[in-house]
């Protein structure tokens, strides 16, 4: 079954997020609390609902004679969204089935807050639905942290610095000397969002438009504009970048230092408090009793350790965030003009399928990149730089990788050899060169088709290249701070 299209907006207005503190007093936080665990039932009551209503179009007849029909048949493909209306499989059939809870509920959730729910199941359960996605997850308890409206106007909404909902007023906490948040309120408030992070509730505004330029104290832009063209090659840990004006080979995130040996320790005593205080819910081998619907028992000392696993997990996200926007504005400073290679870094998670030997006979793993992709997150990397390329009215240009071949690809003999993953550096004429480095110097170069490499800009430019190259380089080996294996340094 193919994905539709989405439909093309005559004007695509941007948006952006701005994240305030709410004011927030003890009775008022349960309130909040209360509403989200209202919003995470509903969740899972709308994909039980999907869930079923799947089950009965997966086993009818006319299923069954469609999707035996060749991938990529229009009829199949009309055939399976006829029957996707049929069978209520749809975003606004949801809508009308979350209505009688949205009665029962409506002290505490407004029609459009529970809309949005719905909306945010359907999204979820629609991987499922197109064969991307194995199996869409019920949301635990208290693993709903944020809630939203559909407009400012009712429901979810911000009246003077106060967040309104229902009979609930917070005060959001607005920092008169932030230049930032003042000039980012002046714009028009599309929704709203309640979040929750930690133990604290913030207030996030969707606003139209652009963001605010930053300025510093000197009244200049914080963050300036290049104009050269800039090639990033991602890893899975790592970022090359080449441009008229250097060339950098950088650890991403590198402030991020997760503790395994903490979390870890956390969870196994989180489990054994678990099972301690719920004996029934678990098998005498230890496994998970699921005939057994007790409601669940957490201790004091679980509920504190749970509080303080978000509390790390919360800060390694943040800190990952952050980082991740420190880099894009360097890249940002550099050009706005930046080409990076199409990448699936879902199929990078997943554990190789082939079962491998090494010389000596041994098995090979079949791990491949989850950690570092939970850990240095590269996909959120392009995002967050896409979004701010996109405020300035440029875009990130993917190349095609499987076209394209930066990896094998020599321009000195015009030809191309495939690498192993574990060759690092690679022989370009008589230079060794870093293979990173010198991926993001060809998509640097790559031609406007986004499909092959230009030579003569490669012959032009690869002289000052490898002066910065070298100049990098230098630098990596000399310094004191951590190196990634993969940089070959």
């Amino acid at each position: 079954m193919t994905k539709p299209k989405r439909r093309s907006t005559k004007e695509s207005k941007s948006n952006f997020v701005l994240t305030l503190k709410l004011d927030t007093e003890k009775y008022q936080e349960d309130i909040l609390a209360k509403r989200l665990d209202i919003g995470r039932r509903i969740y899972n009551a709308c994909l039980n609902e999907l869930n079923k209503r799947y089950g009965v179009m997966v086993e009818s007849k006319e299923y069954q004679k469609a999707i035996k029909r060749p991938i990529g048949d229009t009829t199949r493909n009309r055939v399976l969204q006829e029957l996707i209306r049929k069978y209520r499989l749809t975003e606004y059939s949801l809508h009308r089935f979350v209505q009688p809870m949205q009665e029962h509920f409506k002290k505490n959730l407004d029609s459009h807050t529970v809309q949005k729910i719905a909306t945010r199941c359907f999204n979820a359960f629609k991987g499922k639905l197109y064969h991307t996605a194995n199996k869409i997850h019920f949301k635990k308890y208290g693993e709903l942290q944020s809630l939203e409206g559909k407009t400012n106007a009712s429901g979810l909404k911000v009246r003077n610095n106060t967040l309104v909902w229902n009979d609930l007023s917070i005060k959001v906490l607005v920092d008169p000397l932030d230049v930032y948040a003042q000039m980012a309120l002046l714009q028009t408030i599309k929704y709203c969002r309640v979040l929750k992070k930690g133990t604290n509730y913030y207030l996030q505004l969707i606003l139209e438009g652009i963001p605010p330029v930053k300025i510093n104290e000197n009244g200049e832009f914080r963050h300036k504009m290049g104009s050269s063209k800039v090639g990033i090659d991602m890893g899975p840990q790592t970022a090359g970048i080449t441009s008229d004006e250097t060339v950098r080979l950088l650890e991403l995130a590198p402030e991020i230092n997760t503790p395994y040996r903490s979390i870890g320790n956390l969870q196994r005593k989180m489990d054994r408090s678990l099972r301690a205080t719920n004996p029934n819910k678990f098998k005498e081998n230890g496994t998970f009793n699921r005939s057994n619907r007790d409601p669940w028992v957490k201790s004091k000392h679980y509920q504190a350790d749970q509080l303080k696993l978000q509390r790390i997990q919360g800060k390694l996200s943040s800190l990952r965030k952050q980082s991740h926007n420190k880099l894009a504005n360097e890249v940002i400073s550099q050009g706005t003009e930046v080409y990076v290679e199409e990448m699936s870094f879902k199929g990078l998670q997943k554990r190789a399928k082939k079962t491998t030997k090494n010389a000596k006979g041994k098995i090979n793993r079949k791990k491949r990149f989850g950690k570092s992709l939970a850990n240095k997150a590269p996909a959120l990397f392009l995002t967050i730089l896409d979004n701010k390329l996109r405020y300035l009215g440029a875009e990130l240009h993917r190349i095609n990788t499987a076209v394209v071949k930066a990896s094998q690809y020599n321009h000195v003999d015009d030809n191309y050899r495939k690498k192993e993953l574990s060759e690092r550096w690679a022989m370009i004429g008589e230079d060794k060169i870093q293979r990173d480095l010198y991926s993001s110097f060809l998509i640097m170069n790559v031609n406007p088709d986004l499909s092959s490499i230009n030579r003569v800009q490669c012959l032009e430019k690869y002289s000052k290249f490898k002066t910065f190259h070298d100049i990098e380089i230098e630098r990596l080996r000399t310094s004191t701070s951590r190196k990634v294996a993969s940089m070959g340094i």
